[in-house]
């Protein structure tokens, strides 16, 4: 393990972590926010002399293997998040530390999930801080500095480690020969998206601080509003923008360069997207057929069930209705969407659409082999082969996902709620969605829970974003030997 290495890559993170603090810091200051202005001015200087500390540490070899990328990729975000959680706290605007890490955890791995029951009483600068850790969360923290620059000084392939131990899906997919460059590429992509969407929304009259933060949570496929009634008091076309982004920040990034390389064809053919968009539909026909009743026009029934559908397998968690009042087959719908998720390569979490599609070709197959026992049969995924090796990494992702999932619903039982908020509270966050039914509906929050019972959520989102495994390794002994 290369330890010096690990920690000099930390440091610098924490600076630019501490960098990100400054327009906080700015907006508390002009603002009239002097406890805030306090809490964001410790927070950088806690984090740059941290940051400086370990950027000190230089490694003096330049090995890095794919164990180093899982560790430092767990231990940045855990670190980040600590950091990260400061302002609330010296600030007072959340007086319990642990909620406070709640609640920029929350915000860092895109999920949504708050402590707070009336978002309206932080100040702008708090506010937008929440917001942003949802846009720097939702690309990656580590993939975002290697768009600025290479993380050390030789290029010895610890970016790619870097970007699988982050970036979620089945494999990694060079958008460029350099790292650093597909890197750009995608971050690109990201801020082109969040802008247009921000342009957009002040046409439909928005103020551009809501714009901007709301367009933060939208990009992030995070969740935080800056009102208590999330997007509900918004104008029907603000909402109808919000649906079409939530979609569009779903999409594998890969697709959008595709496009901009004028392939269409190939982006069309992707089958991913296709089920992706195909389910989608079905869920948002479903769901508007089950719930015509209750709305007084079909235009409001079908914006509404659209927005919800795109929220829920955006993994975004923003409302516009309290849909844990809708009809049980429609409350059904929205929790399977919770585990189904986003697609590969997007800021969205979930099982993802590839992973489901990989599964059920290899369950296909395994129907096939019974019949036709010495067939040979191989797996495709547009156009191309996948390797045995992929699918089985497939598996062995979705039985380790089911034994944390029970593992986390099992320990969250001892919070005496009922089980349908204990079941949808661990499936909100290990699929980084933010609300769920009951107790944690998108009318409630995380509040009422006790402290032990968000400390095992905040550990499930961080497990759910980083895709298992760079959290895993943190408790595995053998990880940390030399």
């Amino acid at each position: 393990m290369n330890y010096r290495m690990i920690f000099n890559i930390l440091g610098k993170i924490v600076c630019v972590e501490a960098a990100f603090m400054l327009p906080a810091m700015l907006i508390a200051w002009f603002s009239g926010d002097r406890s805030g202005a306090l809490g964001f001015g410790a927070a950088i200087c806690v984090s740059l002399l941290l940051g400086t500390l370990f950027m000190r540490l230089r490694g003096r070899n330049n090995r890095f293997f794919a164990r180093d990328g899982f560790v430092t990729v767990g231990l940045t975000w855990i670190v980040v998040s600590a950091l990260g959680a400061l302002p609330f706290w010296i600030s007072g605007a959340i007086p319990n530390y642990l909620d406070c890490l709640f609640e920029t955890v929350s915000g860092f791995t895109t999920t949504g999930a708050t402590i707070l029951s009336d978002v309206e009483k932080l100040s702008p600068a708090m506010l937008y801080w929440r917001s942003f850790t949802h846009w720097l969360g939702g690309m990656g923290v580590l993939v975002f500095m290697m768009a600025l620059s290479t993380l050390t000084k030789k290029n010895s392939g610890e970016s790619m480690y870097l970007l699988r131990a982050e970036s979620p899906g089945i494999r990694i997919t060079k958008l460029a020969p350099r790292m650093r460059r597909s890197a750009m590429i995608l971050y690109e992509i990201y801020i082109g998206l969040t802008l247009l969407q921000i342009a957009l929304l002040l046409i439909g009259r928005m103020s551009l601080f809501d714009a901007v933060t709301l367009s933060f949570g939208t990009a992030g496929t995070g969740g935080f509003g800056v009102r208590n009634d999330s997007i509900a008091s918004y104008s029907p076309y603000c909402q109808w923008v919000i649906t079409a982004f939530m979609l569009v920040f779903s999409v594998n990034f890969n697709i959008y360069f595709l496009l901009l390389l004028r392939q269409f064809r190939k982006a069309a053919k992707n089958e991913e997207l296709r089920l992706f968009l195909f389910i989608v539909l079905a869920a948002t026909a479903l769901v508007a057929a089950d719930t015509a009743g209750r709305y007084s026009d079909f235009a409001a029934c079908l914006r509404a069930a659209a927005f919800q559908v795109s929220s829920i397998i955006s993994t975004t968690g923003y409302s516009t209705v309290n849909f844990d009042l809708w009809p049980q087959v429609s409350r059904c719908v929205l929790v399977l969407l919770m585990f189904i998720g986003a697609c590969a390569g997007s800021t969205g979490g979930g099982l993802k659409i590839v992973r489901l599609l990989v599964m059920g070709k290899a369950a296909r197959r395994s129907v096939f082999r019974v019949l036709h026992p010495n067939s040979v049969c191989l797996i495709h995924m547009d156009g191309e082969t996948l390797d045995e090796d992929t699918v089985h990494a497939v598996n062995t992702y979705t039985v380790l996902f089911c034994l944390i999932f029970a593992a986390a619903t099992l320990l969250m039982s001892l919070n005496g709620q009922s089980f349908e908020t204990t079941f949808t509270a661990v499936a909100a966050c290990i699929n980084n969605v933010g609300p769920g039914l009951g107790a944690v509906g998108p009318n409630a929050n995380f509040a009422g829970l006790s402290y032990f019972s968000k400390l095992v959520l905040t550990i499930t989102m961080l497990i759910g974003r980083l895709e298992i495994y760079p959290i895993l390794v943190l408790f595995t002994p053998t990880m940390w030997k030399r």
